[in-house]
């Protein structure tokens, strides 16, 4: 059988499944993610004669796509975020990232040595990789589209949606944690105080400060330029938030600094420059699009992995450590985290409870394993598999109906309501009323259009 066509075949019934699907399941308890990862097992198990997509027989490939992956939905991440950067504003975020991700990083960290009989490097390796949450498979639990209400979006979406976005990059300290023992051992003087200084505070220095200056300048050239050739803003070209994307990322890697914390920062830094201007919309859309394609190449390999023998590796201990981190640990600390955040008890359960797994775990695990000697390889890959195969169906099983709670006011007050908080506060407003807003996707209502001129290009 030819494999090239069955692929083309592949890529081209994704990606119309990837347009038709997001409508079909809108408002059932089922998700695209859900959707593609059974397509994934199911075309896999076909006698195609199709490779096995396995990762760590591919680690380099594996590395690379989930990279792109990831970067991309950073980009849309940070674009469609409403709410001005704020320490009030944001605590749920900031709680979130630096109470709850290194609990569950210590948590994992321990189970997986003690528990499942890991090594060190190892079981740091695993901790850190399950870590993050995803901004690529949680799009059913985030914000919506931009808007030109500053603090339109719900404190559940919000904290979910900031996380995932500031997550990816910070988790990566501990990644290096883990190569560093695997390659030199556990004696801390060997490693502990270049990590400190290098992978801890220059490259998340630079990361914040390169992903500032390149916003600052893309936003100065998209909205602010002299020229109105050069204004791109003018031109609505959507495709410009991947030039946004691999700029950042490129450059800020190539002088050591952690590129997923640029790009998200960089996206926030292009929303400040013009926070109203409808041409947000147009570049998230397409980042949006973008992001939507590489899932569902990732999610169809993935599956594809799964039913090759992914998991085959996996141990009774290693599955309960998987389990207890969907189901216990990042519900638990998540919740304990969020104690005197914004939003009732209810929605920061929500918040704590709705930490999707997905492909920044497997980059990370790709990464490290290409960079360092880790035994027991194949145990990491099949737990993380089984975390995030969990994490798909229950997250995507749960999110609908609970999200339709959030919306119609069941789980307690909008984010216009966010406890303790006053209008004007980092500038955040109150909001409506539950009710006072049509539930789309997002829980957002369509995006009012701007008094400003539109575009001179556009038709």
């Amino acid at each position: 059988m030819d494999l090239a066509a069955v692929a083309y075949a592949l890529v081209g019934l994704g990606a119309l499944l990837a347009g038709i699907l997001p409508r079909v399941l809108e408002r059932r308890p089922l998700s695209m993610p859900i959707a593609f990862l059974g397509l994934g097992m199911l075309v896999f198990l076909l006698p195609l004669g199709l490779p096995e997509p396995d990762p760590l027989r591919h680690d380099k490939i594996a590395t690379q796509l989930t990279e792109i992956g990831v970067i991309v939905a950073l980009m849309g991440a940070g674009l469609k975020i409403d709410r001005p950067l704020g320490w009030r504003s944001w605590s749920s975020t900031w709680r979130l990232l630096a109470i709850a991700m290194p609990l569950c990083i210590a948590a994992v960290a321990v189970l997986g040595w003690w528990w499942v009989g890991l090594a060190p490097a190892a079981a740091l390796l695993l901790a850190a990789a399950l870590a993050p949450t995803d901004p690529v498979l949680a799009s059913d639990v985030q914000v919506g589209e931009p808007t030109d209400v500053e603090d339109s979006e719900d404190e559940v979406r919000f904290a979910l949606t900031g996380e995932a976005g500031l997550n990816d990059g910070l988790a990566f300290p501990f990644v290096y944690a883990a190569i560093a023992i695997a390659t030199v051992g556990l004696a801390p003087d060997d490693w502990l105080g270049r990590w400190l200084t290098v992978d801890v505070g220059y490259r998340i220095a630079v990361g914040l400060a390169g992903g500032l200056l390149v916003g600052w300048l893309l936003g100065r050239l998209f909205f602010r330029a002299r020229s109105e050739h050069l204004r791109l803003a003018r031109h609505s070209e959507g495709f410009l938030a991947l030039a946004a994307t691999f700029l950042s990322y490129g450059l800020i890697e190539l002088v050591g600094g952690y590129g997923f914390i640029a790009v998200f920062v960089t996206a926030r830094a292009i929303r400040a420059a013009e926070r109203s201007h409808e041409y947000h919309q147009v570049l998230h859309n397409f980042a949006e699009q973008v992001e939507r394609l590489l899932t569902v190449m990732l999610l169809l390999l993935f599956g594809g992995a799964v039913v090759t023998g992914l998991l085959a590796p996996l141990t009774w201990p290693a599955a309960a450590v998987g389990l207890a981190l969907v189901f216990v640990i990042r519900p638990l600390v998540g919740w304990l985290s969020l104690r005197g955040a914004p939003g009732s008890s209810a929605e920061r359960w929500v918040i704590a409870g709705f930490g999707i797994r997905g492909v920044g775990t497997f980059y990370y695990l790709a990464y490290a394993t290409a960079h360092a000697e880790f035994p027991q390889a194949d145990l990491l890959w099949a737990t993380a598999g089984l975390v995030v195969v969990v994490s798909v169906v229950v997250h995507g099983v749960l999110s609908t109906p609970v999200m339709q709670l959030l919306d119609r006011g069941a789980l307690g007050a909008r984010s216009g309501q966010r406890d303790g908080a006053e209008p004007g506060n980092d500038g955040a407003e109150d909001g409506a009323e539950p009710g006072d807003r049509p539930t789309g996707a997002g829980g957002r209502p369509p995006r009012p259009r701007p008094e400003s001129e539109a575009p001179a290009d556009r038709a």
